[in-house]
Formats: C-alpha cells, structure tokens, sequence
C-alpha cells in the first residue's frame, strides 16, 4: 500500500511543479512580449524624430542662401532677417527633441514673417533665386508638417502603453518616462485676423 501511496504522492508533486513551471515560462515569456513591445515603441519614436530631424536640417541648409537672396532686396528689413538668423542659430545648438521642436516653431514663425515683409517687395517675389527657394522651404514645412503627425502618432501609441496595466511596471523596471508630443507654436494657435478693406 505504501508504495501505490508514494507514487500517487511524486504524481501528484510532478503536476503541480509542471503546472508551476508552465505558468511561471507564460508569465515569462508574456513579460518579455511587454518588454519587447515597449521597446518597439520607444525606438519608433526615435525613429520618426530622426526622419523629422532630416528634413529640420534640409530646411536649416536652405536658409543661409534665402537669407542672401533677400538681403539685396530687403535693405529695411534686417530685423526680419535677424530673426531668421536667431532662429536657424537656435536651431543649430538645439540637442534634445523639445529643444529642437522649440527651435522649428521659432524657424517657421521667422520665415512667415519673412514671406509676410517678402509681399512688399515686387522685385524679390520676381526672383527666380527667390522663388525657387520659397517653394523649396514651403515644400520642405508641408513634409515637416505631415512628418509631425506620424511622430506625434508614435508618441501617443508609447504613452498609453506605458500607462497601462501591467506594461507600466515593466516600463517603471525599464525607467521609461512620457514623451512630450510635438507641439504648433504659440503664434499658431492665435485667430487669423481677416480684414476687408
């Protein structure tokens, strides 16, 4: 009796340590799934800053030669034109997402100034140089523009995911923190004054 006892007793120990085992491989391997799924986030987020950082820098290149282009034509004008300067300046110490971000509203609000003041001017807006290099930054703001909404998109799948149970202990253990989405400039955000005159 005592052996058939014994053997249903190692029975019994064997399926609760496989059962033990199993659960503690899923939990494991579910573990390393919210690991690995944070870290695709994380990365896509870098990602699509980069691509974002690509075309900032292509838009950064084009300034210098809009700026020459302008200076002859726009003798009155040179606050207009330090601004642009200033702006491409911060850009260019700029290191971090935020600062850079910072940095491209401040761009892009000098550079409507800049086409704004450009409208008095008929001889500037008839260059061809001129022309050429406006469409070639509208072109380069449109890209930025859509750029943004596909980082700002990254940014939100990453935050949610990092709030939410029980990816947000794993992304505690990982110290992953909220990034900040990308935001339109101060200046945007104010009413279009229209005037009929």
């Amino acid at each position: 009796m005592a052996p058939a006892f014994l053997v249903i007793g190692w029975i019994i120990a064997l399926l609760v340590f496989a059962t033990l085992a199993a659960f503690l491989l899923g939990l494991i391997s579910y573990l390393v799934g919210i690991y690995n799924s944070l870290v695709t986030l994380k990365n896509n987020i870098d990602r699509s800053f980069s691509n974002i950082d690509v075309v900032l820098k292509q838009r950064h290149d084009e300034l210098p030669k809009l700026i020459e282009t302008c200076k002859g034509y726009m003798k009155f004008e040179q606050e207009t034109l330090e601004k642009v300067i200033q702006a491409r300046n911060s850009y260019g110490s700029a290191t971090t997402p935020g600062e850079k971000a910072q940095a491209d509203n401040m761009i892009t609000g000098a550079l409507r100034s800049l086409f704004a003041v450009a409208e008095k001017y008929p001889d500037l807006k008839a260059d061809t140089n001129f022309m050429q290099l406006q469409g070639r930054i509208t072109d380069l703001e449109n890209k930025i523009a859509s750029m943004r909404g596909g980082y700002n998109q990254d940014v939100n799948d990453y935050n949610i995911r990092i709030a939410q149970v029980p990816a947000n202990f794993v992304a505690g253990f990982m110290r992953l923190t909220p990034h900040a989405l990308f935001e339109v400039a101060a200046t945007d955000r104010e009413d279009v004054q229209v005037k009929f005159t």
